[in-house]
């Protein structure tokens, strides 16, 4: 009986190694094509964001312990600024930046959002990177019409109206997704608040 169960346990961690070892080489197989995809996905993004832009670079002053200082000073404590570039034209000039805001505000967890802003202070834009929000409502945030919505904006914070928008900075509630229009709201809000912080924005709602 002592053998058996000994025989039991021996098995039992070969197959636990084996497993391991396999899953160890899929990832590892795996890593590098899924980083080329991702960085892909960032690219055609930051494009579409800063369509004017030919190319992008890391924003040197970038600190993300700052930019989360930045945030939670102005309210946002579930967003945090992952990455910031400067957009740049043919020449090398700066056309503005393109920040990657995360917030853990939506009904499905994480967000990840693009968003474009000139040096005028204007919103170019907004794409989405991740999100897996309710199909069929949540999911409607991640469509042309509802992105379109902060395009060509210049104002220093939005808010979500479920009466219909009648301000440049009102943007209408996603029908039966309140918690994912705040969250994409408050992603873009501390994207814009973090772009004042380092650019002098000084946008207002009119």
């Amino acid at each position: 009986m002592m053998k058996n169960n000994v025989r039991a346990v021996i098995t039992l961690t070969l197959i636990t190694l084996i497993a391991g070892a396999l899953l160890g080489f899929v990832y590892e197989l795996t890593k590098g094509p899924i980083a080329i995809q991702e960085e892909a996905t960032k690219q055609a993004a930051y494009k579409k964001v800063f369509e004017k832009a030919e190319a992008f670079e890391p924003y040197d002053g970038f600190d993300a312990e700052g930019s989360k200082a930045v945030l939670v000073q102005g309210g946002f404590e579930d967003e945090h600024i992952e990455e910031a570039l400067i957009a740049l034209d043919a020449s090398g000039n700066k056309l503005g930046y393109v920040l990657t805001v995360v917030t853990m505000e939506g009904y499905g967890g994480e967000i990840d959002v693009s968003m474009g802003i000139d040096n005028e202070g204007t919103l170019n834009g907004i794409e989405i990177l991740s999100i897996s929000e309710t199909a069929g409502l949540g999911m409607k945030a991640d469509t042309d019409e509802f992105k379109s919505k902060f395009k060509d904006k210049q104002v220093a914070q939005f808010m979500y109206t479920k009466t219909g928008a009648a301000k440049d900075y009102e943007i209408d509630a996603l029908s039966g997704a309140t918690i994912t229009t705040n969250a994409m709201v408050n992603a873009v809000n501390s994207g814009l608040l973090y772009y004042q912080s380092i650019a002098g924005g000084e946008a207002v709602n009119e």
